[in-house]
C-alpha cells in the first residue's frame, strides 16, 4: 500500500490544538528504509546496554529477614569456628542478634571488606582413608566462624538467583536435583547415542582430576571472569577480599601452629568455595560441537565423537585444555 500510493501517505499533524490530516511526501522508500533500520538498532542497542548495565549494578542488600531466616536455620551440631561463637547462641538470640549483624554484614558488602575474624580459620585433617600412610592421604577442612558461614549463605543465595540457568550446563556437583549419577548416565546417553548412527561412530574419553582444586583458586583470574557474570562492583570486591589475606591455622589433637596469611585458593569447608570453584571454571566447556566436556567438581570427562576416523577437533581440544 505505502508502494502503490506513489510514495504518499498521510500523517496527522497539530495545528493549534486540533488534528488535521493531510498527505506529506516522504524520501524514497530506501533511504527512508535505511533510517528506520538505522534508528530500530539504535534503540534495541539502547534498551539491550540500560538492561546489562542494571544486571551489572545490581547491588546485594541484605534484609533483617533475611538475617532471622538464615540464624534459625542454623545446625547447632556444627563445629564452632576460631571466635568460639557456636551455632545454638544464633539460634537462640536471632531476635537480639539480627538488627546487629544485619548492619554488620551491609556495611561489610557496601565497602567490599570482610572483617579478618571473618575470614580467619582454623585447618583440621580429615583423613580419606582408614589408613592413611601420606600428607595426601589427609583432606584439609577448614573450620570458620558459624556467623560467616550464615553471610556466606545469603551471599552465595544471591549470585545463585542472578545468574542464568545455563552458565554451568554440565557442571553436575553442587547442583540441585543433580548427582554423579546424573553425570554417568549423560556421559553412557551421549556415548551410545553417537555409537547408533553408523558403523564408523566411536568416542574416545579423557578423564581428568584436579588435584587440591579449591587450593588452586588464583583470585585475580577469578575476578576477570565477573565482567560477563554482570556482578556488582561492590560484591566483586568483597569476593576478592574474601579470598585474600586469610588468616588460618592448623591443628593436630591439642596442638596448634602459628597463624599464616593466605592470599590464594579458596577454603574447603566454607559455604561459598564450591560456587566459586564452578564459576572458576565455567568457561571450561568444548571448543567443537563434536567434543563434550563433563564435570564433576573437579573431576572432568573430555568427550570426543569421533567420525570418519577424524581426530583431528578431539586432539586440538586436548590441547586447549593443557593451555
Amino acid at each position: 500500500e505505502y508502494a502503490a500510493t506513489g510514495n504518499r501517505v498521510s500523517k496527522w499533524v497539530v495545528h493549534g490544538e486540533s488534528l488535521k490530516k493531510e498527505d506529506t511526501q516522504f524520501p524514497p522508500i530506501s533511504t527512508q528504509m535505511d533510517d528506520m533500520t538505522g534508528n530500530y538498532y539504535a534503540i534495541l542497542l539502547e534498551k539491550i546496554n540500560n538492561n546489562l548495565s542494571w544486571a551489572k549494578q545490581r547491588p546485594l542488600i541484605i534484609t533483617e529477614s533475611d538475617v532471622r531466616r538464615v540464624f534459625k536455620r542454623v545446625n547447632t551440631r556444627k563445629a564452632v569456628g576460631p571466635d568460639g561463637i557456636c551455632g545454638r547462641v544464633l539460634k537462640a538470640c536471632t531476635d537480639q542478634l539480627a538488627p546487629v549483624f544485619t548492619d554488620i554484614f551491609n556495611l561489610s558488602l557496601t565497602l567490599g571488606i570482610v572483617p579478618s575474624s571473618f575470614k580467619r580459620s582454623t585447618i583440621v585433617s580429615v583423613p580419606k582413608k582408614p589408613r592413611p600412610s601420606g600428607f595426601n592421604d589427609y583432606r584439609p577442612v577448614a573450620l570458620t566462624s558459624v556467623v560467616m558461614k550464615c553471610f556466606e549463605k545469603l551471599v552465595r543465595d544471591f549470585i545463585t538467583s542472578s545468574l542464568p540457568a545455563s552458565m554451568v550446563p554440565l557442571q553436575f556437583a553442587y547442583c540441585h536435583n543433580r548427582s554423579t549419577d546424573d553425570a554417568i548416565a549423560h556421559v553412557l546417553h551421549t556415548t551410545l547415542t553417537h555409537l547408533d548412527k553408523g558403523r564408523g561412530n566411536y568416542v574416545k574419553m579423557l578423564f581428568v582430576y584436579y588435584s587440591s582444586a579449591f587450593n588452586t583458586i588464583i583470585p585475580s583470574l577469578l575476578t576477570t571472569k565477573w565482567e560477563d557474570l554482570r556482578l556488582h562492583t561492590s560484591l566483586c570486591d568483597w569476593i576478592s577480599n574474601f579470598l585474600t589475606d586469610r588468616p588460618q591455622s592448623v591443628r593436630v589433637g591439642n596442638c596448634a601452629s602459628s597463624t599464616l596469611t593466605l592470599s590464594t585458593g579458596a577454603p574447603q569447608g566454607c559455604v561459598l568455595s564450591p560456587l566459586l570453584y564452578s564459576l572458576y571454571t565455567y568457561n571450561c566447556t568444548a571448543t567443537s560441537s563434536s567434543n563434550i566436556i563433563v564435570k564433576f567438581s573437579d573431576d572432568t570427562v573430555v568427550m570426543g565423537l569421533i567420525s570418519d576416523n577424524d581426530e583431528r577437533a578431539y586432539l586440538e581440544e586436548i590441547k586447549h585444555l593443557e593451555n
